[in-house]
């Protein structure tokens, strides 16, 4: 059967209810799909789209934890790895070897309570490779599961568990959450990552079962989009997939809510907070519910901008805390509502809790307006039509749809709810699911400070893993698995050929400079009503003096807080029900000014972010909340250890007193030191159009962009900005192990290189060509295969030249388990010293075929689009300069790369940063031969 999906009617209602109804909105826009079954209970749902000579093929199984067993948790979240690894006739490597050859967007996956998708964006001409490879993780693959694979990747996840949970700061608050809000019995009573221990017990049986039970075509949804021909696309499905056998069948699980029959407070010393977090959650309904779009409205209502009652009691009135995050969580079975406050340093929580009750007391006096109701629904909008700019994220919704409410075209309902929600509602279900209600909160406190916590709170039971060396068990995952193959009608052992090779179009970039020196850098495109901005004014942080270190970002900070004709409140309401957004950043190098808007909107966002610019209103009262909130967000970044090792490799590599090497966060001295009088005085010396570039990309054309910009042009007048002469910093020269101790850590995170050439050097690409295999390229870089696939000490590690105009730097970073610390840099060692005289014909073929055929989707999203005009901007490149870098990729030979890779990768000549637990791993860092290890923590820790 077909069905065809059309927004005419959908995007009337919509427009319908901004304050702007103009006739001219996208009404031809337009989502078509065609969907039909195997006879297997395989779900085939296509949809075509021509923009790109690209397509994205999504397999999404209908299995996440809440699938799983207890005692058996973390399976769906395993399986997400190892269905990358190998199959019968793809080999060792699998689709990550083959997504490297076909320039495929990196082959990935993710596990949620509910469904684990595969997934990855692919030059057309590789569709049917794709097919059959995706096939083969469904029919030909769990033979290929060994006892050594299994070992390896478990080690693989345990380290994603520790990276993503136990070395980070509150990493612990879901596992409370839902240990407690859900019955034992209940699927979400575990975490989708599972637990150390369950995944240590799984056995191979306890593998198979699993994959057997739910990985068949009747629990799975198979989704192609992008610029295909459908009905050659039909027989290639059919070809690969239907000889497939179908499964048992899999009832569907019925929604059980959450259960809390009184309230609970509990509390967690938490290794690496520096502030206290305070969480409370409620049960509610599951997705799709009529009732959880109201609780969305609510959520965002409450705590999100000026006017919600959230940030006026506790930032404004209270200044407990510079942001309330509020949402509600839904899954299939179940939702939570949930609302978290990281208060200030040394803020009581009980203090926050009487806050959070006035708040919730204020809204139930003021409830909410249509006028807020319909800002809301604005912002919506434009999220919704940004979540449809790739290929990839319209499979994914189609996907979501079909297995979730058994139906790809239910984005039509999906949106009249979403729209039908009425102030009403809002009121309703938050008397209904939150009002006097019992609910669950969570204490997270600095260790040390459990005074901090709510009173009366119980201790939460959290599972801290102990540092023991040698503690995992070794394996040789490259031991080949011996099994009987699994019978096919057909050779499946050949690799499907190309298909027609791709017509890449290099989008066409239009350039123009306005009278006051402002450099404009264009692409219209049409395929969704949105025009995306970016604004860039050259200079940032590096314009700063050393005691006035972080004036930048906050102005910046406080630009979006008013405007001299609008306050806070009526600036963000201006923003909001136009359905856009609009940001200021300030980085190194450059202030941003960025907005996202609705086409249809575009002159109204262009005239606030104008006032924005032009106009700054320097709020006294935002100034003194911004300080306040970056002076926690400082002190929060003193116990991250990713947060440390970037600061600490920044001062390694420039030198304390480089302006470079400075947070632009500032520091706590200077933040509290900065008046307003000196944002002011930065902003006057260095925001001038003689240092900015404006970058466009969306559906607005040339002219209409120049004629627009017409009062920007009249009313912004130039001034002379001096830019600092900046020199390359010296590379070492001899390696040394610098080491920054953070008592407990479950992880070492590594940093090691040496200042490069910049991004101009006539070497700086061919060395990025060269590094592709060393850790650029993903799962086919020597570094992953060796660290991750070989020996499961990391979850992730990369290396790659960054570099600007003035100076570059060459970096390898992971994040390894704590215990095998010396291994890996011992590891990393020896790849860095074997790679240019190991480099072969084969890791050349990979790295052309990548480098040239990904061109096909280098181009498709709008981001990707913003990054090219940025690089002809900011390096003054020609608007086809992917044809000169193609042609440095084609020219390039082993003997090449080898003599860039011993020009560029000298171990002997490096930066070695460890960040981790100095008590067990500090010492044994001598062994890897470059002297004794220098413990930095009084060089660029936190303030005294």
């Amino acid at each position: 059967m077909k069905h065809k999906l059309t927004f005419l009617f959908i995007l009337t209602i919509m427009v319908s209810c901004q304050p702007k109804q103009e006739e001219e909105t996208k009404a031809d826009f337009n989502v078509d799909y065609e969907k039909f079954e195997l006879d297997n209970g395989l779900d085939v749902v296509f949809h075509v789209d021509r923009s790109d000579p690209v397509v994205a093929v999504a397999l999404t199984a209908h299995v996440g934890s809440a699938r799983e067993k207890e005692g058996r948790t973390g399976f769906a979240h395993l399986f997400e790895h190892l269905l990358f690894l190998e199959s019968e006739n793809l080999g060792k490597g699998g689709l990550d070897k083959l997504s490297a050859r076909v320039g495929g967007s990196g082959a990935n996956g993710s596990t949620s309570r509910d469904r684990t998708n595969y997934f990855q964006t692919v030059p057309n001409d590789a569709l049917e490779k794709m097919l059959w490879a995706e096939a083969d993780k469904l029919g030909w693959f769990i033979n290929t599961v060994t006892d050594p694979v299994l070992a390896k990747e478990k080690q693989v996840v345990k380290n994603e568990k520790r990276q993503s949970v136990d070395n980070r700061p509150y990493g612990h608050t879901s596992y409370v959450i839902d240990k407690n809000l859900y019955p034992a019995d209940h699927p979400y009573n575990w975490q989708v990552i599972g637990s150390l221990d369950d995944l240590q017990a799984a056995t191979l049986a306890d593998v198979k079962e699993f994959f057997n039970r739910w990985y068949v075509p009747n629990n799975v949804t198979l989704v192609v989009s992008g610029d295909f021909d459908v009905e050659q696309a039909k027989e290639w499905v059919h070809k690969y997939f239907d000889e497939i056998p179908k499964g048992e069948t899999v009832e569907t699980m019925q929604p059980r809510a959450g259960v809390i029959t009184e309230n609970i407070r509990l509390y967690h010393e938490d290794n690496f907070a520096r502030v206290p977090e305070l969480t409370y959650t409620w049960p509610t309904v599951e997705q799709y519910h009529p009732d959880s779009y109201a609780l969305d409205v609510l959520a965002q209502y409450l705590s999100s901008g000026k006017k919600a009652p959230f940030s006026q009691v506790l930032v404004e009135d209270k200044k407990l805390t510079s942001n309330v995050r509020m949402y509600n969580r839904t899954s299939e079975l179940a939702g939570q509502y949930q609302l978290s406050v990281r208060a200030y340093s040394d803020k009581d929580l009980d203090e926050v809790a009487k806050a959070i009750e006035e708040a919730f007391a204020k809204f139930e006096a003021e409830g909410i307006s249509e006028k807020d109701l319909s800002r809301i629904k604005a912002g919506q909008e434009t999220s919704f039509y940004n979540g449809l700019s790739s290929v990839l994220g319209k499979g994914f919704q189609l996907a979501q749809y079909n297995i979730f409410a058994n139906d790809p075209g239910f984005i039509k309902k999906d949106i009249e709810r979403i729209l039908a929600v009425s102030t009403a509602d809002v009121k309703r279900v938050y008397e209904k699911y939150i009002k006097d209600k019992n609910f669950i909160a969570t204490s997270f406190v600095p260790r040390g400070q459990k005074d901090l916590a709510l009173a009366n709170s119980e201790k939460a039971e959290v599972v801290e893993e102990a540092i023991v060396q040698g503690a995992e068990e070794t394996f040789d995952a490259s031991i080949q698995a011996e099994y009987e193959r699994t019978p096919s009608s057909f050779d499946r052992t050949v690799e499907p050929a190309y298909g027609s090779a791709p017509e890449i179009q290099i989008p066409e970039v239009y350039e123009a400079t306005l009278n006051n020196g402002i450099e404009i850098y264009g692409i219209e495109n049409d395929e969704v009503p949105l025009v995306q901005i970016n604004m860039v004014i050259d200079g940032g942080q590096l314009m700063e003096d050393m005691d006035k270190l972080g004036a930048a970002n906050l102005m910046a900070s406080i630009m979006t807080k008013g405007t001299a004709n609008k306050t806070p409140e009526e600036l963000e309401e201006a923003i909001d029900q136009l359905g856009a957004r609009i940001s200021v950043f300030a980085g190194k190098q450059s202030v941003r000014i960025s907005a996202n808007t609705l086409a249809r909107n575009y002159d109204e966002t262009l005239a606030l972010m104008e006032e924005i610019l032009l106009q700054p209103r320097w709020d006294e009262n935002e100034f003194e909340l911004a300080k306040q909130s970056t002076i926690s967000q400082i002190r929060q970044q003193e116990a991250n250890p990713n947060a440390i090792a970037s600061n600490a490799y920044d001062i390694l590599i420039y030198g304390k007193d480089d302006i470079r090497a400075q947070n632009t966060l500032g520091t706590i001295e200077t933040v509290s030191n900065l008046t307003i009088d000196d944002l002011k005085a930065y902003y006057n010396a260095n925001i001038s159009p003689s240092v900015t570039r404006l970058h466009v990309v969306g559906d607005i054309s040339e002219n209409e962009l120049v004629k627009s910009l017409s009062s920007l042009d009249s009313k912004w007048e130039a001034k002379e900005v001096k830019l600092p002469e900046l020199s390359q910093p010296k590379a070492p020269t001899e390696s040394q192990v610098y080491f920054y101790d953070v008592p407990g850590a479950k992880q070492s995170v590594l940093n090691i290189g040496y200042p490069a050439m910049p991004a101009t050097d006539e070497d700086y690409y061919p060395a990025t060509v060269m590094n592709y295999i060393l850790g650029g390229g993903g799962f086919a870089s020597q570094l992953t295969q060796e660290l991750r696939e070989g020996k499961g000490y990391t979850y992730g590690v990369r290396s790659g030249f960054s570099g600007n105009e003035y100076d570059g730097t060459f970096t390898i970073s992971s994040g390894v388990r704590t215990n095998v610390t010396l291994e890996s840099t011992q590891l990393v060692k020896e790849i860095l010293d074997n790679h240019g005289p190991g480099f072969t014909e084969k890791d050349l073929e990979t790295t052309k075929g990548f480098l040239i055929k990904s061109n096909a989707r280098a181009f498709e999203t709008a981001g990707a689009k913003l990054n090219m005009l940025e690089n002809i901007s900011q390096f003054e490149l020609p608007h086809d300069y992917v044809k000169d870098r193609e042609a440095i990729v084609r020219g390039m030979t082993v003997e090449k790369i080898r003599q860039l890779s011993e020009k560029y990768l000298d171990k002997n000549k490096m930066i070695w940063l460890v960040v981790g637990d100095a008590k067990t791993q500090l010492n044994r860092m001598k062994q890897l031969g470059f002297g004794e290890p220098t413990l930095i923590n009084d060089m660029t820790g936190p303030e005294k």
